[in-house]
């Protein structure tokens, strides 16, 4: 009888332990199998983009022109107006217009687009595979870039013009009937089209004297890697540059953000999706206005001061809503950047357009949109190129954006200056 209840036991402590192996080993494959799971749902990083060293010189040449257009376009504009340009959207117009030019004109666009030491192989080439790389880097950002060529019907064009264009740009070309009612609305549509009807209207008329339309179009859509709660946003004073102030609504959060503060710009880079896109804002220094931000900035400082970022725990953001849209005829600007042999109807050489001479640049149109808020960023661009024919003390950073500021959108790898602008109001309605 002792044997027998011995053996029973026996044989429950053996069941005891055996359920308690199998609850152990149950217990840590879940262990493992949640670990695996975190493992594979790590967000990805930014994906780098390799250029060639002709590519990196082109984008070096694009970020030169675009900082000294925005320089000025800056200097002829009212001080206290909001001012966005995309730079990328203004050198890709000009590129494709560039491919029709020869003699003095070729050069003259050459200087003023910085683009010295490339041959028009390079340049087209490599815009190719920056137009590639840029839309299709980050898939959490929507980053689209269009451009076209509209020729007047019975306008004779040379065909390499066509499509080298094509080839490089992407361009999509039509002929159309510019004396048509509905060519301005044709050419609007493809506009609002391209750019999610953030940009609806580009052209306002055809003149009579116009034979073509280059065109280029970029819409931009990144959300927050890092949004800003919308119950946290409350109206809070904005500095404006007569010391009066505005309310407005107030963005805040608190992360980890690659931050830079020298002797004169504290700045904040705030990324987009996986990271690629960011957008770099810079307030002057207590001491330092805006205007000495402007003086300084050129393309050396831009790389030097991106240089110069590093990534800061706690830094507290207060971020403004804004939303605002710009325009520009950029003849002047253009003009005074060394391309006026461009728009004179007299000397203008643009014979690989059309062989029979005769074309100038008449106008070019830019214009842009942006709306900043808790999600993230919509930006559009539009640049038209008009072409005529002549007759014969709390721990962490703080960073309050409570004053006029500059900020610019770029890609990580190739640093491409995609937007930059300058908020001196912000304004934000739905």
């Amino acid at each position: 009888m002792n044997n027998q209840i011995v053996n029973i036991s026996h044989l429950y402590i053996k069941s005891t332990i055996m359920r308690a192996i199998r609850f152990l080993i149950s217990s840590i494959f879940i262990l493992l199998l949640s670990y695996s799971c975190e493992k594979t749902n790590v967000e990805p990083g930014p994906k780098e983009i390799n250029l060639t060293q002709k590519g990196k010189i082109l984008v070096e040449s694009d970020n030169r022109f675009g900082i000294k257009l925005f320089k000025a376009v800056l200097k002829a504009e009212e001080p206290e107006e909001n001012v966005m340009i995309s730079p990328l959207s203004v050198s890709l117009a000009l590129a494709m217009t560039y491919n029709g030019a020869d003699g003095s004109t070729k050069e003259a666009m050459e200087k003023t687009l910085e683009l010295n030491g490339l041959t028009i192989d390079e340049i087209n080439e490599n815009y190719k595979m920056l137009i590639d790389a840029l839309v299709s880097v980050d898939p959490k950002v929507l980053m689209s870039i269009a451009n076209s060529i509209w020729y007047r019907q019975n306008f004779e064009v040379e065909q390499d013009f066509i499509n080298v264009n094509q080839n490089y740009f992407y361009a999509e070309v039509s002929h159309l009937d510019f004396y048509a009612p509905d060519a301005v609305t044709t050419i609007n549509n493809w506009v609002a089209d391209k750019t999610k009807n953030k940009i609806t209207e580009i052209l306002d008329e055809i003149p009579a004297a116009a034979v073509m339309y280059l065109i280029n179009a970029i819409y931009f859509k990144g959300i927050w890697k890092y949004e800003f709660d919308e119950s946290d946003t409350e109206e809070k004073p904005f500095y404006l540059s007569d010391r009066t102030t505005k309310d407005v609504p107030m963005m805040v959060q608190e992360a980890t953000f690659n931050y830079l503060s020298n002797d004169i710009i504290q700045a904040v880079e705030m990324p987009y999706g996986a990271g690629n896109y960011s957008m770099i804002i810079l307030l002057p220094q207590y001491n330092k206005t805006l205007d000495d931000i402007i003086d300084q900035l050129s393309n050396e400082n831009w790389n030097r001061w991106l240089s110069e970022f590093y990534e800061t725990e706690k830094v507290q953001i207060h971020l403004p809503k804004f939303k605002f849209e710009y325009k520009n005829l950029l003849k002047d600007e253009l003009i005074n950047l060394d391309m006026g042999i461009a728009f004179d109807p007299g000397n203008a050489d643009f014979s690989k357009i059309n062989p029979n001479g005769g074309l100038y640049i008449s106008r070019v149109i830019h214009k842009t949109f942006i709306e900043v808020n808790e999600e993230g960023t919509k930006a559009a661009a539009v640049t038209l190129v008009e072409i005529e024919i002549t007759a014969g003390g709390e721990t962490g950073i703080h960073f309050y954006v409570n004053q006029p500021f500059i900020f610019a959108i770029k890609e990580k790898y190739t640093n491409t200056i995609i937007f930059i602008g300058k908020v001196m109001e912000p304004d934000y309605e739905d």
